[in-house]
């Protein structure tokens, strides 16, 4: 997929996912045709790797869709993890990944959780609550933190990419 810029019009739904797909295809820019050294390489002081920000953003869309809005196990791989083990295990554990487990595991994350949206309105409660309030999420305030943590991280993988092999851009 190719990114395009959102909309400057549109309904809520449609900007909402607008602008988390143009984030996810951020991700990809920033991320994509980089070899497995690349994509373990840090930007020191940070251990961040792309790498890790890839498998992260995937647990990311599967944790706040399937466990907190559905209220449904996460999907594997992160159902068998000891997190109590290692809490930093996405960003960890991607160095033993080839690129393509990589981004296979992330596109898979990204089908489900686009199912779990396309079946959902956006004031539709979570199962889980907020830990903070005790009240539910709604599919909204899911969608605009998921907007935010690409966001966030778009940011550090401008850093890191440029520092891999200079490539730099919006």
């Amino acid at each position: 997929m190719t990114r395009v810029d959102p909309p400057t019009r549109g309904d809520e739904r449609t900007l909402l996912l607008a602008y988390l797909d143009y984030h996810r295809e951020t991700l990809r820019q920033k991320a994509g045709g980089l070899d497995a050294g690349q994509l373990g390489t840090a930007l020191p002081p940070s251990g961040m790797t792309l790498g890790g920000m890839v498998k992260h953003l995937a647990l990311v869309e599967n944790s706040w869709l399937r466990e907190v809005f559905l209220g449904e196990p996460m999907s594997e791989p992160w159902a068998s993890v000891d997190w109590d083990a290692d809490h930093d295990w996405d960003w960890h554990s991607a160095k033993d990944d080839t690129p393509e487990q990589l981004w296979a595991l992330y596109d898979a994350m990204v089908a489900d959780s686009d199912a779990v949206v396309a079946a959902a309105g956006l004031d539709d409660p979570s199962a889980k609550p907020s830990r903070r309030t005790g009240e539910p999420f709604s599919l909204r305030w899911i969608l605009l933190h998921l907007i935010e943590e690409y966001a966030r991280h778009n940011g550090h993988a401008d850093l890191i990419r440029e520092s891999v092999d200079g490539t730099t851009g919006e």
